[in-house]
């Protein structure tokens, strides 16, 4: 798995990690509403820092970012997508995989637009959000607080 690097060269290691892999032809609501179960289902089974449990909040925001994560993928790459969800003791890291090489961009503010929103909506509920070369396409990861 993946390693972060903390503040003065020390190595975090997620303390629980876990990944599926949606193949193209399972695209769709389907495939969306899997992924959000598949992190509510992580979440509620392991606990946060200090032994306590993911509140029902961070598991319902957890569910809303993998969400818009997974329906750009579906709407926007070709081929399979992965998510990766690792636990630390004070956040959740989230990555999604998929095989287009571009980069969500998030829109200019307006009201009366209706949907696109997601990326604004990640950006708005996350510590941080970044966007990886993966050949044949990209990772978006996403932390988010668990506090």
């Amino acid at each position: 798995m993946g390693e972060v690097i903390a503040r003065r060269g020390q190595v975090r290691r997620p303390s629980l990690s876990a990944s599926v892999v949606y193949e193209s032809a399972d695209a769709g609501d389907g495939m969306i509403a899997s992924a959000r179960d598949f992190t509510a289902d992580f979440l509620t089974a392991a606990p946060a820092g200090g032994g306590r449990s993911v509140s029902r909040e961070r598991v319902d925001i957890a569910r809303l970012v993998v969400s818009e994560l997974v329906t750009n993928a579906v709407r926007h790459a070709p081929g399979p997508c992965r998510v990766l969800l690792e636990l630390f003791e004070d956040a959740l890291e989230i990555s999604v995989f998929d095989g287009l090489d571009v980069s969500p961009v998030p829109r200019a503010h307006d009201p009366r637009r209706i949907g696109q929103h997601g990326v604004e909506i990640v950006l708005a509920v996350c510590e941080s959000v970044s966007v990886e070369p993966q050949p044949p396409g990209k990772r978006v990861r996403a932390r988010l607080s668990l506090a």
